[in-house]
């Protein structure tokens, strides 16, 4: 968005031109209001692009993304109120309708104009044409990846019709994906045998990336895992690191958890309705069979989740089934500590016939990690009121401060719980789900994650060791990468008589 990328000669408006100049009256007026209209799509697409860019790392998708104008919505009226949130939709909605009619009329404008000076207008194209071909023989830029003889349109035009032509083949595709899965019919027996008696927590930690643990400017966040490491060790567990690649950037939280689950790529929303659709074999439905209790805890769902249904959770517990009643944080609608807290005096306090699979979604470090609660004494949680004290930040913290302090709290919340609650009988594994957007993270970012393994019992370590994760909570650049869809299968293999031992994949 510098001022020079602006300085270019596009390629199609010179073509449009020569054209508009050689068609008679009657004809060359629809082609200029059509190219107008179609000129104006592109510029509504270019925005969505920059605005996908800068929150997810990717292009806006003309086939997918329109479901997530909804959650989009939401996550507006969450984070500043419901009134602004209506404000900014009519604003969108008066862009999307008025910038293809305005492209249009200017279009026809020109054209007027154009056969009102026919001959110098045909001089300046033919003149323009030659030196866009010298410009573009020297690939001559004015600002640096950006170049002068331009065609980007054409570019943009063509990459999202290639998008919608995958988009529909790849359907098919990912039905033949789904149908493949050696552990289906795995009888429940054998299912997870290292793991028989112990209760086992799998929390997606939102927005923590691999940033978090090698950018210099998170080195607060580094120290805290190590030293955290350094506590959990003193108190009898023992750690492993490693760094799985998400399906994801800057958001799409759930296509992370149904791929880490199920074990298959999903990285948009047509993989993700197709495999709740189908019957696949998830690590819920894994534990279920082989006799665990199954858990989801989501603070943030605030209506009917059937998902649960199908990762195979007998228990699920959203936000209003928590019961809290202190401070909305941002975007979270109670502190990760109060949820985790809830789920262990409800699920893991008294006598229970059986262990206890879950997986805990965490949101607090969701952005726009304006505001962050502090960890506070288990003791004193009751119904979240004690979190009014000790807010981090205020609504003007930078974006790069506020999720340093954010993903801090949740990680410092985790090794806090495995201190006072954990036992012999605990296994944690926590994980992120993807690369925070990036305004954190800047262009281009890895899509790996960091992910944990925590126990005292040293047998379910001693199970990982051919894993190649690094020892503590602090891996570096060397550490191992999976694909997150490697996990699932890695995983049941490793802790249970399964089929032939897959490899991890790197992508």
């Amino acid at each position: 968005m510098q001022p020079g990328a602006f300085l270019r000669i596009p390629l199609e408006a010179l073509l449009l031109a020569a054209l508009l100049l050689a068609l008679p009256g009657r004809p060359r007026r629809v082609v200029a209001a059509g190219a107008g209209l179609l000129l104006g799509l592109v510029v509504v697409v270019k925005i969505g692009d920059l605005g996908f860019y800068s929150s997810l790392g990717r292009p806006f998708d003309l086939v997918l993304d329109w479901t997530l104008l909804d959650d989009a919505f939401a996550f507006v009226a969450e984070s500043i109120g419901r009134p602004a949130a209506i404000a900014i939709a009519v604003g969108v909605v008066l862009l999307l309708l008025s910038v293809p009619t305005l492209t249009a009329l200017s279009t026809l404008r020109l054209s007027r104009l154009l056969v009102r000076h026919r001959t110098g207008a045909t001089r300046v194209v033919a003149s323009l044409v030659l030196v866009w071909a010298l410009l573009a023989v020297f690939q001559a830029r004015i600002v640096t990846g950006v170049l002068v003889a331009d065609s980007n349109a054409s570019a943009v035009v063509y990459e999202h019709v290639m998008e919608v032509h995958e988009r529909i083949t790849d359907r098919a595709a990912f039905e033949t994906e789904v149908g493949r899965d050696p552990f289906r019919d795995v009888p429940g027996d054998q299912l997870l045998t290292a793991l028989r008696g112990k209760n086992v927590l799998i929390a997606f930690v939102e927005s923590y990336g691999r940033d978090a643990v090698s950018d210099p400017e998170f080195a607060s966040v580094q120290r805290l895992l190590d030293e955290g490491a350094g506590r959990l060790q003193t108190a009898g567990f023992s750690s492993r690191s490693g760094f799985l690649t998400s399906p994801t950037v800057g958001g799409g939280s759930w296509l992370a958890h149904a791929t880490l689950l199920s074990g298959l790529w999903i990285d948009n929303n047509q993989r993700h309705k197709s495999l709740l659709a189908s019957d696949r074999f998830t690590l819920g439905d894994a534990f279920q069979s082989a006799g665990w209790r199954t858990v989801g805890v989501m603070p943030a769902v605030n209506q009917a989740w059937p998902e649960g249904q199908f990762y195979g959770y007998e228990q699920f517990y959203g936000g209003p089934d928590l019961g809290y009643q202190g401070p909305k944080f941002a975007f979270s609608p109670m502190p990760d500590q109060y949820a985790i807290h809830m789920f262990h005096q409800r699920e893991l306090v008294g006598p229970r016939d059986r262990p206890v699979m879950a997986e805990l979604a965490l949101v607090s470090s969701h952005s726009p990690w304006t505001k962050v609660p502090s960890v506070v004494d288990w003791d004193d949680i009751d119904d979240g009121e004690v979190f009014r004290k000790g807010i981090i930040g205020t609504p003007t913290a930078q974006a790069r401060t506020g999720y340093r302090h954010a993903v801090s709290y949740t990680l410092r919340t985790l090794i806090s719980y495995l201190e006072t609650y954990g036992d012999d009988d605990t296994v944690l594994v926590f994980v992120g789900d993807h690369q925070p957007a990036p305004v954190v993270t800047g262009d281009n970012p890895s899509p790996d994650v960091p992910i944990h393994l925590v126990a005292k019992d040293p047998a379910v370590l001693e199970r990982i060791a051919d894993w190649g994760w690094q020892e503590g909570l602090t891996p570096d650049a060397d550490a191992p990468v999976w694909t997150m869809d490697s996990f699932r299968d890695r995983f049941l293999t490793t802790f249970g008589s399964a089929p032939a031992r897959p490899q991890a994949q790197s992508r």
